[in-house]
Formats: structure tokens, C-alpha cells, sequence
């Protein structure tokens, strides 16, 4: 039995739980008194007291000092030798600490948006982790984008059954104001000799010869080499490496491996779907950088466009009441006849208010269709006649600070330094 209220208060910071709590026991750093202390983990915990009470004795003195020591005591000795040798902080045990961070009590620094992870560098490190570790997905399909290298073909054509029959081909492209002879004539010159049309190889010299005309848009494609598969082949592997480095040259980005008459293709281009995607970098989750925001705004959820309320103001009236403020003019309202006449073909109601339409309606009176023109459309052909002061003016009264387009973000106020 404990003989005193000391040791029943030190027994019942045995029995809790490092896992729940950080547990301090009999701390006597600097004013600090044999103080033990359990602190929950997981929370938000204020160390409150009167000036020279042991506040950052306890906090950074004791705490801190033994979860960076014990961190110090994890890494190799060759990484300690250039460490500095860290005393253990005057205290019988602490238990339930882990790695500790620790910022100035001033901080000398003015950016309001100053976090614990900007102010102690995790921040760049995090930023470094995810642009890393970070796949980029395809909205159309939701497949992983990624680009294809020369080592991820190889290792494919290894895959195939040995001794297979594969070519490796890539794609001719024409350059502007060149003719196919001449292209062909230049391939001579670089030592190619076959080129593969609608898939069947053909020998450079008699397609260039032949006076038959070939159609514009048949598919010619640069045939690179023909190969049977080994994958035990040292040199092999080595010749098929650099032709798909070759193709991918030649095809700009592009190269075809052509097994049993299947044809799979492979990209160097960080792309997919007919979409070109960015590559992760650390400036994406830089909430200082636009790099990694909408492109349009910048981040700032706002562009100068047309501005909603001016176009539409009163959203009590209906279209056939003359909603559309640009279209109220005599010259102008022709833009809304195809709508009072042809509206109900598409059950768009010309006599409901603004306000009661559904969102499918309202893109469709802003978007158009292939019939009727919509509120973008007008707004397209007042640009193109921004040559004239009429069209000017009639454009800067419903321009304003509108939400943007792309992103449809709300403005995100104070996004970085002015």
C-alpha cells in the first residue's frame, strides 16, 4: 500500500495509458517542484500560470527537450556524430511523447498566414512528399495518368511469349508546307528503310517512286525495327531500348509495338483520354503559389467577365418579358426571337421567371444548343466587333468581378501577398 498521498498520486500516473496520454513524472527542471502531469494526446493543450511558475520549464524544458532527444537517440550513428549530444531533462520518466516540434515564443515574422508547419519547414518537406507520392487521375476515365519510359516498354516486350514477332514503329509526321516525297526522301537520309502503311511495311524507295497518288489522310507510320523476343538476351534487351528510344524521338513521344498484327501504344507525354495533364510539383500544394490554382483566376475564384446581375438584373421577369437585359434594344432582340419561337421545341419555358428556372434550363439560355444561340454566344459576337465603339460600349456595361468559369470557385479572400 502506498504510505503516502505523494505515492498514491505516483501510482495513479503508473496505471494510465501512454497511448492516451503524455505522461511526466516527478519533473524537477529549474523551478519545476517534483511536478508530475499527464496531458491527453490528440487535444489542444494550454500551459497557463503566473510569470516564473515553470510554464517553459515544463513545455519546452522537459517536454520538448526528451521527444527531441529521443529522436536524436532513433537515428544512426553516423547521423548523431554530427549531432550535438542531448541531455535527458531532470525527470523520473516520460512516457506517450513522440517526436517534438518546437517554435519561438516571438515569432519574427509578419505573414498572418504563418502556421506551425511554414514556421518550422515541415511545410516545404510535406509539399515535397506529395508532389512525389501524389497520382494524377483521369476525370473521363479515372484511370492513373503516368508517362510511359523506355524501360517501361522493354519490360513489357519482355513480358510477351519468347520468340515472338514484334515491330516497333512510330507515327510520320508532316511538317507544315512538306510534302510526303520529300518526308520520305529525309528518312532515306537518316538510314530508315521501311515505313509501315495502314500496317503493312512498304520499302521507302518504291512508295517514294511510285507516281500513285496516296490519300492525305492515310496512316504512315515510321517502321523502326523488327525484332523476335528474348528476354534472356542481353544485347537484345540493350537494341530494343534504343529503339524505343528512337521511336519515341522520331514519333514525338509516340511509339507502337506491333505483336501478333495488335497494335499498343505508348506515350513519353504525361497524358491520357486526348487530355494533357501537368505533372505534380511541390509549387502545387503551395497555398502562396498560383501554379498549383485554377489557371484562369489564379486562385482567386474571380475574373473580369460578364457579370450575371447586370446581364440578367431583374430575375422576377421572364424571358418573353424581356429578362435578358442586352436583348431589350430593337436591334438587339434578335438574339431572343429563335427563343420565343423555338423554345418550347427544347421545354424551355419563355414566360417562367428567372428565378424558377432549373440549372439544366439556365445552361441552356447561357450555353445555347446547336439551334439557339445563348447569353455566351451574344456575347461572343460583341468581342468580335469590339472594332467598333458601339460593340465597346455595349460590352464594358455588363462587364464586372464574376465567379470563374473554369474552377466555379467561391473568391478565397487574402489568397496571398498583395
Amino acid at each position: 500500500m502506498p504510505s503516502s498521498h505523494s505515492d498514491l498520486k505516483d501510482t495513479y500516473y503508473d496505471t494510465l495509458d501512454p497511448r492516451e496520454y503524455i505522461i511526466i513524472k516527478r519533473a524537477r527542471v529549474n523551478n519545476l517542484k517534483n511536478l508530475s502531469v499527464a496531458i491527453p494526446r490528440n487535444k489542444f493543450v494550454v500551459i497557463t500560470g503566473l510569470s516564473g511558475s515553470g510554464k517553459s520549464s515544463l513545455a519546452f524544458d522537459t517536454l520538448f527537450a526528451e521527444g527531441q532527444r529521443m529522436y536524436v537517440e532513433s537515428l544512426s550513428s553516423y547521423a548523431r556524430q554530427f549531432l550535438g549530444r542531448m541531455e535527458k531533462p531532470e525527470v523520473d520518466y516520460i512516457r506517450g511523447v513522440s517526436p517534438a516540434i518546437a517554435i519561438e515564443q516571438k515569432v519574427n515574422t509578419r505573414n498572418p498566414r504563418s502556421t506551425v508547419g511554414t514556421s518550422t519547414e515541415l511545410y516545404d518537406y510535406l509539399k515535397l512528399l506529395f508532389a512525389r507520392i501524389g497520382k494524377t487521375r483521369s476525370p473521363v476515365s479515372g484511370k492513373e495518368v503516368k508517362r510511359d519510359t523506355v524501360t517501361d516498354v522493354v519490360e513489357w516486350i519482355n513480358q510477351l511469349p519468347v520468340d515472338s514477332k514484334i515491330i516497333i514503329a512510330c507515327p510520320l509526321t508532316i511538317p507544315t508546307g512538306r510534302k510526303l516525297k520529300g518526308e520520305l526522301e529525309l528518312l532515306l537520309s537518316k538510314g530508315y528503310t521501311r515505313v509501315l502503311v495502314k500496317g503493312e511495311p512498304q520499302l521507302i524507295e518504291e512508295l517514294a517512286g511510285t507516281k500513285k497518288k496516296i490519300p492525305k489522310n492515310t496512316e504512315i507510320e515510321i517502321l523502326i525495327d523488327r525484332i523476335v523476343t528474348n528476354p534472356t538476351d542481353e544485347d537484345l534487351n540493350y537494341r530494343l531500348a534504343d529503339s524505343v528510344q528512337t521511336a519515341f524521338f522520331e514519333g514525338h513521344g509516340d511509339c507502337f509495338v506491333y505483336s501478333d498484327k495488335k497494335k499498343t501504344p505508348f506515350s513519353d507525354r504525361f497524358e491520357l483520354d486526348g487530355m494533357r495533364f501537368t505533372e505534380p510539383s511541390v509549387n502545387f500544394f503551395s497555398f502562396n503559389n498560383p501554379y498549383g490554382a485554377c489557371r484562369t483566376c489564379e486562385g482567386f475564384g474571380k475574373v473580369l467577365g460578364i457579370d450575371t446581375d447586370l446581364v440578367i438584373p431583374d430575375k422576377t421577369l421572364s424571358l418573353y418579358e424581356g429578362a435578358v437585359a442586352p436583348w431589350r434594344s430593337e436591334v438587339m432582340g434578335k438574339w431572343a426571337q429563335p427563343w420565343l419561337k423555338h423554345g418550347a421545341k427544347y421545354d424551355f419555358p419563355i414566360h417562367r421567371p428567372i428565378a424558377d428556372l432549373n440549372h439544366k434550363e439556365l445552361e441552356l439560355l447561357w450555353n445555347g444548343n446547336k439551334d439557339l444561340d445563348g447569353i455566351h454566344d451574344f456575347f461572343k459576337y460583341v468581342e468580335s466587333k469590339s472594332h467598333k465603339i458601339q460593340y465597346r460600349v455595349l460590352l464594358s456595361r455588363y462587364r464586372g468581378r464574376t465567379t470563374c468559369p473554369d474552377c466555379r470557385a467561391p473568391a478565397f479572400v487574402k489568397t496571398r501577398d498583395m
